[in-house]
C-alpha cells in the first residue's frame, strides 16, 4: 500500500523557487539519488504498482499543482525504488485542454528536476497514423512535433534554464538505444515514430490526419511536447514511450473514445511495464549523445 504525506512543495506558482523549496520541504523525506523521472500518461498508471517502497504526494497536496482530472490519472507524485533503482513518478499529468497554460503543463518537470532527476521518461496514449501500426503497439518516440503552437518557456528566463534551447535532439538517442535493448531482451516488439502534439480536447479530424501525415507525425496526442520542451531547456535527458491505443481518424473505421483509450492500455499494461522497469534497471546514466 502506498504510504502519503502531506508536504509544501513550491512556494512560487510555477516556477522560482522550485528547486530550493522542493528540496528543503521534499528533499530531506526521501534522501534519493532518482535514476530517471517516469511521467505515466493515459491508462499506464499500472506502473505505480510495481514501485517498491513507495511513498506518494497526492497532486491536491502539492502547491502549485491542480487536482488530476482525467480518466486514467491517478494524480500522484510517488517516490520509491523499480528494477532496483531509486525512481520519482508522476501518476497523471495535466494537459492544457483541461484550461491550463503551457508553463502548468511542462511545470511538474521542473519538480522532478528539483527532486533530483536528471533523466525523464515521459508515456502516453496515442492514435496510430502510420498505416502499419496497430492498437496495442509501443512506439519510442524519435521526436515530435509542437501543433499545440504554445511553449512552457514563453516569458522571463528561469534561473538554471537555457534561453533558446537546442531541440536538434530533444530525445536522448543513448537512452532510446537502451529502450530498443531492453524491448529486445524482453522479446517485446517496439516500433519508432514521430509524435503529434495537438492541443485537444477533440481527436483530429480525418482532414487533419491527412495534414499530419504529409508533415511527418506517426502518431498523435494531446500531451507530452511541453514537458520535453521544459525538460531540455533545464539540461534533462528525454527518452519517451507512445502506446497506440487506437487508429487515428479516416483510417480507423469506428468513431474513437477515451474508453477505448483505456481498454487498449489495459491490454499493453504488462508489456509496457515490463519495458519501463527492465530499462530503469539497465540505464545508464552516465552516458549521454546529446
Amino acid at each position: 500500500m502506498l504510504n502519503t504525506i502531506n508536504v509544501a512543495l513550491i512556494g512560487s506558482k510555477f516556477m522560482g523557487r522550485a528547486h530550493s523549496n522542493a528540496w528543503s520541504n521534499v528533499g530531506h523525506f526521501f534522501d534519493i539519488d532518482p535514476a530517471a523521472a517516469i511521467i505515466l500518461g493515459s491508462g499506464l498508471g499500472g506502473l505505480a504498482a510495481r514501485i517498491t517502497d513507495p511513498v506518494a504526494v497526492p497532486f491536491a497536496d502539492v502547491p502549485g499543482f491542480p487536482t488530476a482530472t482525467v480518466v486514467g490519472h491517478a494524480g500522484k507524485l510517488i517516490v520509491g525504488r523499480l528494477g532496483g533503482r531509486h525512481v520519482v513518478t508522476l501518476a497523471g499529468r495535466f494537459h492544457m485542454y483541461e484550461g491550463h497554460d503551457a508553463t502548468l503543463a511542462g511545470f511538474p518537470v521542473r519538480v522532478l528536476h528539483a527532486l533530483g532527476a536528471r533523466t525523464l521518461f515521459v508515456s502516453n496514449a496515442a492514435g496510430g497514423i502510420r498505416r502499419t501500426f496497430r492498437p496495442g503497439d509501443l512506439m519510442l518516440i524519435r521526436d515530435h512535433l509542437n501543433l499545440m503552437f504554445r511553449s512552457p518557456l514563453v516569458g522571463a528566463l528561469e534561473p538554471g534554464d537555457i534561453r533558446f534551447p537546442d531541440m536538434s535532439a530533444p530525445y536522448d538517442e543513448a537512452l532510446a538505444q537502451q529502450l530498443r535493448d531492453a524491448a529486445s531482451a524482453l522479446g517485446i516488439p517496439l516500433v519508432e515514430g514521430v509524435y503529434g502534439g495537438l492541443l485537444g480536447p477533440t481527436y483530429a479530424t480525418p482532414a487533419e490526419v491527412r495534414m499530419l501525415d504529409v508533415l511527418g507525425a506517426d502518431a498523435v496526442g494531446m500531451s507530452t511536447v511541453p514537458e520535453v520542451i521544459v525538460a531540455r531547456a533545464i539540461g534533462m535527458r528525454v527518452a519517451g514511450v507512445s502506446c497506440i491505443t487506437n487508429l487515428a481518424s479516416g483510417i480507423s473505421p469506428h468513431p474513437l473514445s477515451h474508453a477505448e483509450v483505456i481498454e487498449t492500455t489495459n491490454v499493453v499494461a504488462e508489456r509496457f511495464e515490463s519495458l519501463v522497469e527492465r530499462w530503469v534497471a539497465k540505464i545508464d546514466t552516465a552516458t549521454s549523445s546529446t
